[in-house]
């Protein structure tokens, strides 16, 4: 065992965890943090994507003792509250680009990062960086449409594609 501390969500969290446990299963196991999904557990579908120290990363890939003294952003840490939604999760609403919702909470961090990196990225930008993500119900024109607005841009030229 080893013991494995880190700030998750703003809370500081300690825990002894075998060396081989991944930290989606440190997040949804030991933490009762479920909002990250696992769903292929080979870094394809990117539904246990979450933040680390800033920078998207693939939660099933990577073990829990790697994020020793780190700063992890889960899907729940993006809300400021149950009734303040992050502005991507309100635009995913507004702009049905969700379904099912099982990948939901890795294009949310995964479009978080994108607009961490570039606040105003092009339509081809927002697709090139959730490529590392599969969503198998909404055909991704909806998701783009939600990563513009909570950019800051009109969806409209969408729609005239």
């Amino acid at each position: 065992m080893t013991k494995v501390s880190m700030t998750v969500n703003g809370k500081a969290v300690a825990r002894d965890v075998e060396a081989r446990r991944m930290l989606v299963d440190y997040l949804r196991q030991d933490l009762d943090l479920t909002g990250t999904h696992v769903g292929c557990d080979t870094s394809q579908c990117g539904a246990c994507v979450v933040h680390v120290n800033g920078k998207a990363v693939k939660a099933c890939t990577m073990l829990a003792a790697e994020a020793e003294g780190a700063k992890v952003t889960t899907i729940e840490g993006m809300a400021s509250s149950d009734d303040d939604l992050h502005r991507l999760q309100v635009a995913f609403n507004d702009h049905h680009g969700l379904q099912c919702g099982f990948c939901t909470p890795g294009m949310i961090m995964s479009a978080a990062a994108l607009l961490s990196e570039n606040p105003t990225p092009s339509e081809a930008e927002i697709r090139h960086y959730l490529e590392g993500n599969i969503c198998r119900c909404t055909g991704y024109h909806n998701i783009v449409k939600a990563v513009l607005a909570a950019s800051g841009q009109d969806s409209a030229a969408l729609a005239a594609e």
